[in-house]
């Protein structure tokens, strides 16, 4: 009678036993829905990179930021007195490209051109004539289409704008001694010029001379 208890009570217990495991267990199907949601959960709020910034890097960033404000605030206008025929400030060659133009110059060649330099000196009787710096210690005679207008007697230093007709041309003596009078050289400056001087002439229909 005790064996047969036993046994009723064991085979009860493990009826229990099952029971609890079958209610734990998830299906399959479900199993595999679970992941589904779980999948495309994950794809829906991708994971956001990691991005680290160190002080530095934002300093400079920052301060390129402010370098371009700075410039495009800064950017100069320059505005011009206008002499002779209007001139555009555009396509304008440097003193050192003039340079180079008058090197391939021969005597009776003559080229239209624009250049930009300063003024080494003014004509200081009446300003109908100037010359103007170029490269290497060269220099630019300029004088005035038609004797059309000159420039003011105080333009020495300023920056100019010339367009007109670049050529190669031999100055008497004579002539170079009337053009340093001019100047305000002194006696003994003048009576130094014994030869003609070869000089890279302009004759300049129209000048810009920044304010």
């Amino acid at each position: 009678m005790k064996k047969i208890l036993l046994f009723v009570t064991l085979s009860a217990a493990l009826v229990s036993c099952k029971k609890e495991q079958e209610s734990e267990a998830v299906p399959a199907d479900q199993e595999k829905v679970v992941q589904t949601e779980a999948a495309a959960q994950s794809a829906e709020t991708p994971e956001a990179p990691e991005t680290t910034e160190t002080p530095e890097a934002a300093e400079a960033e920052e301060t390129e930021k402010v370098g371009v404000k700075e410039n495009t605030l800064k950017t100069p206008t320059v505005s011009y007195a206008k002499f002779g025929a209007p001139v555009a400030a555009t396509n304008v060659l440097t003193k050192e490209q003039m340079l180079q133009k008058y090197a391939k110059l021969k005597k009776g060649d003559t080229i239209q051109v624009k250049f930009r330099s300063k003024i080494g000196s003014v004509c200081k009787k009446k300003g109908c004539w100037m010359k103007m710096d170029l490269a290497s210690g060269k220099e630019s005679f300029i004088r005035f289409k038609d004797y059309g207008f000159f420039v003011p007697l105080n333009a020495d230093g300023s920056t100019a704008i010339v367009s007109g007709k670049a050529f190669i041309d031999v100055v008497s003596v004579d002539e170079l001694k009337h053009y340093e009078k001019d100047a305000g050289k002194s006696q003994a400056e003048i009576d130094k010029i014994t030869e003609p001087k070869i000089t890279y002439a302009f004759t300049a229909d129209g000048v810009l001379i920044e304010e």
